[in-house]
């Protein structure tokens, strides 16, 4: 299948450049209040370890917007202030160093105080992001009268926000439109993409707890990804940060759009299967994920299957591959048998195999 990118505009966040052809950014929010400094730095790290690329933090207060000139300094990812109600703290925000000002066209829609901030923008060379949420949408009523379908308001909220900003000389511009129903987002980013050319962050907001809301969230970003629509995504979910990172990752390896390391792929095992399928690739996971890849021309398929009826022909067709009977289990290589293994001592004798795989794959 040959995903077709919806063209846009590159727009620079600190060091990630997003849009244009450049890959789909993966971004989270700090959990930690911004005013409790070591708390958010110790966050950014380990979301920065997950594999972020750029994080969000909420600016509520004076003391959030004070710790942001020290926060900036040490951490090692681009900050984005997210603000809410009072554009002060935006353009505080700026003065302190950070890399993007995400604004709310529900909360902050005074020309002048938007001017305020596109004035400290335009100053410190960064960009903004136009975040719309379903939730506080400054149009008001139901209905035709009130513009249509939910996801006709959020369109309409994000175009006459960018009209202000462009009227104001300024077009770094990054837009989000996240509704808390997959249909109402879906429909909202496909029209937008239409209608400008600014990058699009993709994203579902309140979507519950990890499973329910990496479902939706799959849903939602998988069929825009998919239909090539999104240069940076963030997966909402009420857990650890860390969890967000692991779930965007999913989704973009799933959907083709970026890879970060092998695939494991795994039979969901049955009666059939006669060793702890679920330790082993839980095991298997683990390794791969501490092991410095060298760099491939492409990642390698790795499958662990747990019996005789599927294993042989799926563990064939990845480039290593374990097939189990009874304890014991044969390791193939594109087709060929390597040799035999068992459950106690598997996952070595793959990663063994890997590591000659990822040799003659390595790029020069």
């Amino acid at each position: 299948m040959k995903i077709i990118r919806h063209k846009t505009k590159v727009i620079k966040i600190g060091s990630v450049k997003i849009g244009g052809g450049n890959p789909i950014a993966i971004q989270s929010m700090a959990k930690a209040e911004t005013a409790d400094i070591e708390k958010t730095l110790e966050q950014i790290e380990a979301l920065r370890a997950s594999g972020c690329e750029i994080v969000r933090l909420a600016v509520k207060s004076n003391e959030d917007a004070s710790a942001l000139r020290e926060i900036t300094k040490r951490a090692k990812l681009p900050i984005v202030a997210d603000i809410h109600f009072n554009w002060r703290f935006a353009v505080e925000a700026v003065e302190n160093g950070v890399d993007k000002i995400r604004l709310n066209p529900g909360n902050i829609y005074k020309t002048e105080e938007i001017k305020r901030v596109v004035d400290a923008a335009k100053s410190a060379h960064i960009p903004i992001r136009v975040g719309v949420n379903s939730g506080s949408l400054k149009v008001q009523g139901t209905g035709r009268k009130a513009g249509g379908t939910q996801a006709d308001k959020m369109v309409k909220s994000a175009l006459d926000y960018i009209k202000i900003l462009e009227r104001l000389k300024f077009r770094d511009i990054v837009v989000s439109l996240k509704g808390s129903n997959i249909f109402d987002t879906i429909e909202a980013y496909r029209k937008i993409s239409k209608l400008c050319n600014y990058p699009l962050h993709l994203g579902v907001t309140a979507t519950g707890v990890s499973y329910s809301g990496l479902v939706k969230s799959s849903l939602a970003i998988g069929v825009l990804l998919l239909e090539g629509i999104g240069d940076t995504i963030r997966v909402s979910l009420t857990d650890e940060p860390t969890q967000e990172i692991r779930a965007a990752k999913a989704i973009l390896e799933a959907s083709g759009r970026r890879s970060f390391g092998h695939e494991v792929i795994s039979c969901p095992t049955c009666g059939r299967c006669e060793v702890n399928l679920v330790k082993i690739v839980n095991d298997l996971e683990s390794a791969l994920s501490t092991m410095n890849h060298e760099p491939l021309t492409r990642p390698l398929k790795v499958a662990v299957m747990g019996c005789v009826v599927n294993g042989p022909g799926e563990a064939k067709e990845a480039d290593i591959g374990v097939a189990f009977g009874k304890g014991k289990a044969a390791i193939f290589s594109a087709g060929h048998i390597l040799g035999a293994t068992d459950e106690n001592n598997v996952v070595k004798d793959l990663i063994k195999n890997i590591r000659k795989a990822e040799h003659g794959h390595k790029k020069h």
